[in-house]
C-alpha cells in the first residue's frame, strides 16, 4: 500500500505532467502568441519540474495553468500547415495511446510547419528548414522559432518544422518522412518563394539533426517512400527530391558506431556546431572521420565554454554565450558557397 507521501507525490507528478502536456502546443505554434509571454511560461515550465517540495509543486502546476488561460493568438495568427493530407500520412500504426503523457504528441498528432517569409523586395539568398531537438515542445522557442528569424535576417526563407520526433513512439523512417516532405514542399513552390529548386537547406538541433540524417539516410537518392511504407499512396510532390542541399546539423551528430548504407545515400555537404563542453563532441569525433572516408565534405566549428542546447538562447535574455552566435554567419557563408556551386 502506498504511503500518503507517495500519494501526494505521485498526485504532484501527474499534475505536473498534465500542465506540461498542454503548454505543448503553446511551444509549439510559438508564432501565433506573444514571445514574451511564451518565454514567461517557458520559464514557469522550468521552475515547476524543478520544485522538490510536493504541494509547492500542486501551487506551481495550478499556476501554470492560470497562465495558459490567459493566451490569446494575436490577431495576425499563421495558420499550421500541415505536411501530409488526411488518411494518406506514411506511418507504422504502432503508436495508438501516450499512456501517462510520456510524450509531447499524443497519437492523433499531424506533422506541419509554419513560413516564416522574407518581404516581396527582399531577394532570398535561399531557403533553410529549423527542426528542434528533443520532443519539441518548449525547445521550439529557441532552436526553431529564433532560428527562423535569425535566418529571416540573414536573408533566406524560413520554416519551421514540427514533426513526428526522432524518437520514440516514433521510428527513423517517420520522423525522416516528414522532413523530406517538408523539402518537397518548398521545392515544388521554389517559384513562389523566390528561391531556386537547389537552394533547400535543414537545420536540425540535437534530436532534430538525427531527424536531418534520417531525412537523408531513408529518402536521398533514388529512395521512395514507399521503400519503407508500401502501402502509402504517392502524390505530385513525390516527384521532388526528398533530401536538403546542405544539412546543418547543430550539436546533433549521430550516436557512435551507427552506419549507414552509404550504396543508397546521397549525402549533401554537412556542417556541423557544437560546444566544446557539449557531450554530443564525443559522437562527432566518430561521424566527422565516417563521412570524410565516404568523400562526405564536412565542416566542424567548435565553441568554447559552451554546453549543449544553446542556439537561439538570446530568446530568453541569456546572453552567456555570444561565441556559439558565430554558428549562424558561419552557417550562411557555408550554404552560400554550396549554391554557388550549384550554379554552376
Amino acid at each position: 500500500m502506498k504511503s500518503e507521501n507517495e500519494i501526494v507525490q505521485s498526485i504532484a507528478a501527474q499534475e505536473c505532467a498534465a500542465a506540461q502536456h498542454r503548454s505543448v502546443t503553446y511551444f509549439e505554434d510559438a508564432p501565433c502568441y506573444p514571445i514574451e509571454k511564451l518565454v514567461k511560461l517557458h520559464g514557469m515550465r522550468r521552475e515547476m519540474l524543478e520544485e522538490q517540495d510536493e504541494a509547492k509543486q500542486r501551487r506551481l502546476a495550478a499556476e501554470y495553468h492560470a497562465f495558459m488561460d490567459t493566451l490569446e493568438k494575436l490577431p495576425d495568427a499563421p495558420s499550421r500547415i500541415y505536411l501530409w493530407p488526411e488518411g494518406n500520412m506514411p506511418a507504422t500504426g504502432e503508436y495508438t495511446e501516450n499512456p501517462g503523457l510520456r510524450y509531447n504528441h499524443d497519437p492523433e498528432f499531424r506533422p506541419y510547419m509554419y513560413e516564416f517569409l522574407l518581404p516581396e523586395k527582399v531577394q532570398p539568398k535561399g531557403a533553410v528548414i529549423l527542426c528542434a531537438g528533443g520532443d519539441h515542445g518548449d525547445c521550439v522557442i529557441h532552436e526553431a522559432y529564433q532560428s527562423c528569424l535569425d535566418f529571416n535576417r540573414l536573408g533566406y526563407q524560413s520554416f519551421m518544422l514540427l514533426n513526428r520526433t526522432n524518437m520514440m513512439p516514433y521510428t527513423g523512417q517517420e520522423c525522416g518522412a516528414d522532413a523530406a516532405r517538408l523539402i518537397r514542399m518548398i521545392r515544388k513552390n521554389a517559384s513562389r518563394y523566390r528561391i531556386k529548386e537547389n537552394q533547400v537547406a535543414f537545420a536540425g538541433f540535437s534530436n532534430g539533426g538525427l531527424t536531418g540524417e534520417e531525412c537523408i539516410r531513408y529518402y536521398s537518392g533514388n529512395q521512395k517512400v514507399t521503400d519503407h511504407f508500401p502501402g502509402y499512396v504517392p502524390d505530385e510532390l513525390d516527384e521532388y527530391r526528398g533530401a536538403p542541399d546542405a544539412f546543418l546539423c547543430v550539436y546533433g551528430p549521430r550516436w557512435e558506431g551507427r552506419e549507414i548504407d552509404y550504396t543508397k545515400v546521397v549525402y549533401p555537404p554537412v556542417l556541423f556546431a557544437v560546444g566544446m563542453e557539449d557531450k554530443a563532441l564525443d559522437n562527432l569525433h566518430w561521424v566527422y572521420r565516417d563521412l570524410l572516408s565516404h568523400g562526405i565534405r564536412a565542416e566542424v566549428h567548435t565553441f568554447t565554454g559552451v554546453p549543449h542546447g544553446k542556439a537561439g538562447v538570446s530568446v530568453f535574455g541569456n546572453y552567456d554565450y555570444p561565441n556559439f552566435e558565430l554558428w549562424l554567419p558561419l552557417a550562411d557563408a557555408f550554404m552560400q558557397r554550396i549554391y554557388q556551386n550549384n550554379r554552376r
